[in-house]
């Protein structure tokens, strides 16, 4: 398994863990991104920070530092 931050361009992958808890954990999956459920890295910025993702049919930008806490297959 890798983190979303490695996660290429025009690639799609599947959430397979979210490793923070808390508050950050419940703002990640109020976005949409749980377990299960395949995102595709539409953009990344140019500095890289953010992260631009299509989840469940819509766009989230997501921080680069919470991008690398979430698992993905």
């Amino acid at each position: 398994m890798r983190n979303l931050k490695d996660v290429a361009v025009g690639e799609t992958v599947v959430i397979k863990k979210i490793n923070v808890t808390g508050d950050v954990k419940r703002r990640i999956m109020d976005m949409g991104l749980t377990k299960g459920a395949p995102v595709t890295v539409r953009k990344v910025a140019p500095l890289g920070d953010p992260i631009e993702l299509n989840v469940r049919n819509y766009e989230v930008s997501l921080r680069k530092a919470d991008a690398e806490n979430i698992l993905v297959e």
